[in-house]
């Protein structure tokens, strides 16, 4: 990779004007956006290209306070934007090319029209803009730079981007497809141009490293990637991509007589997660975004409960218990250096550290923390989507086995066995401990409650799981459960996208 240098006056002069430009015309398009008969259920243009402008604004001023201190490198923050920009003036354009001139209210116009071949294009484009939203929001929070610095939630594909692509954030399709050949072999003519319409979500003809972060999130694990995505998005009957919301409610309208029909799509408002719409057997349109696992996993066990019966209506459901079989679980090895710690603080490494009753079975994505999914599956019902111990967002989890060790001293504790008084500086030298060790994953930092007096003097309540010594680093709202809802006309669009719990 060439040597870092300072970006050229010129370019960034260029690249300031053409920021400035394409905020201009997102703010032309959001006036013409105001017709009431465009508003739909997310993504929404009317709500997408302000905020779409007024992340580039922050963007402008990053750079500008920059200046010629920005260091660049190929595939660094300047390409990525070069590219960004031509591709949302281009799909910008688009739109305006869709929309009726200003002050025209022909009540017959075919894109005010559900289902019309013009309302398709502009639904396409909203999801496109919303996939770039989020991208940028992704590699520029605030304004400021993190491409060089962005974790993929999957462990093995961070590996794989920083191995091959060092700290560049975007690449040419080409020149991606080239590298994933080398543990994931694609088959050329139409399979890869198939994978390249699942991958570029924003259709720039590139694959940044946000993109790739979502591939692998929807289509893990990544032991079986490819695979994966082959029998779900080419092969299955009952994938969607690039449907809205309302979409799909539309789509399913037809098969309310069957129950047990279904089709999934990626979610637009939770990327990096499945939408599932499927008729309930009262003859309900119903959604449900389950909770970050394998695709495979969520139908196979909807399927057992007559929920996913017929993939868009039609009779025969693929069979995809193949997958099962293909995810080993991924095995903890801890040093013995580690281990005498523990032992020292008289606990064990494979106990949970929040229930201290069940060993640890899930590791959080990315942040690596390792827990029993009783306690995750607890915390997650109470709506919370960080890591209880780092507040980092939750973005996956992977199943883990933990091996048993041997041999432990005959004056040493488990840690359902230690008293409650001393649970605070447990965790105070689990974490000073945790120090020395960098081998295992990553241990719980400091959990500052006192068990007699906790910070907010309230009190957790979990239902329908009752768990014993539940310590957490802060107050935790009431739990509550969340039911799958039927699709509306009066529902807001946020509850039309909110998870449900069906899965």
């Amino acid at each position: 990779m060439a040597a870092a240098a300072p970006a050229p006056w010129g370019r960034q002069s260029g690249d300031a004007r053409a920021l400035g430009r394409v905020v201009k015309l997102l703010e032309r398009l959001e006036a013409h956006c105001g017709d009431p008969r465009l508003a739909s259920s997310p993504p929404s243009l009317r709500d997408l290209l302000p905020r779409t402008a007024q992340l580039l604004r922050k963007v402008t001023l990053a750079r500008r306070a920059e200046g010629g201190r920005c260091l660049e490198v190929p595939g660094g923050a300047w390409d990525f934007l070069a590219i960004y920009l031509a591709n949302l003036e281009a799909k910008g354009r688009q739109v305006a090319m869709l929309l009726p001139p200003r002050g025209r209210t022909e009540a017959n116009d075919e894109l005010f029209r559900e289902g019309s071949r013009l309302r398709r294009q502009l639904a396409k484009l909203a999801l496109i803009f919303s996939h770039m939203h989020a991208e940028l929001d992704a590699l520029f929070p605030g304004g400021q730079y993190c491409g060089h610095t962005y974790q993929l939630t999957k462990v093995p594909a961070h590996t794989f981007w920083r191995e091959h692509c060092g700290a560049r954030c975007v690449l040419p399709w080409a020149e991606f497809e080239s590298l994933l050949h080398t543990c994931h072999p694609v088959e050329s003519g139409s399979t890869a141009l198939a994978l390249r319409s699942t991958i570029d979500l924003t259709c720039s003809g590139h694959v940044s490293i946000f993109e790739f972060d979502i591939f692998t999130r929807l289509f893990q694990p990544w032991s079986t990637l490819l695979k994966n995505w082959e029998l779900l998005a080419v092969n299955h009957p009952g994938y969607m991509a690039f449907l809205t919301y309302d979409e799909v409610r539309a789509r399913l309208q037809a098969c309310r007589d069957k129950p047990g029909s279904y089709i999934f799509r990626p979610s637009c408002t939770r990327l990096g997660q499945w939408a599932i719409g499927y008729v309930s057997t009262e003859g309900n349109i119903l959604q449900t975004i389950p909770p970050n696992k394998p695709l495979f996993q969520v139908l196979l066990e909807g399927q057992t409960k007559g929920l996913y019966l017929y993939p868009d209506g039609r009779n025969h459901n693929p069979d995809l218990t193949e997958l099962c079989h293909m995810e080993p679980h991924q095995h903890i090895h801890v040093s013995e250096e580690q281990l005498q710690l523990y032992w020292a603080m008289d606990s064990t490494f494979e106990l949970c550290k929040i229930c201290a009753e069940n060993d640890k079975d899930v590791k959080i994505e990315p942040c690596g923390h390792l827990l029993c999914s009783r306690c995750l599956a607890a915390w997650q019902h109470s709506d919370s989507q960080t890591c209880p111990f780092c507040r980092c967002e939750i973005k996956g989890r992977e199943p883990i086995s933990v091996h048993q060790f041997p041999g432990r001293p005959a004056g040493a504790r488990s840690a359902a066995d230690e008293d409650p008084e001393d649970s605070s500086d447990q965790e105070d030298r689990e974490e000073e401990m945790g120090q020395v060790a960098s081998s295992a994953p990553p241990l719980p930092p400091r959990l500052d409650l006192s068990p007699t007096r906790p910070r907010s003097g309230g009190r957790l309540e979990v239902a329908p799981l009752a768990l014993p010594r539940l310590r957490a680093p802060f107050p935790l709202p009431k739990i509550r459960t969340v039911a799958s809802v039927p699709w509306e006309s009066n529902s807001s669009p946020q509850a039309r996208e909110r998870p449900t719990e069906n899965s």
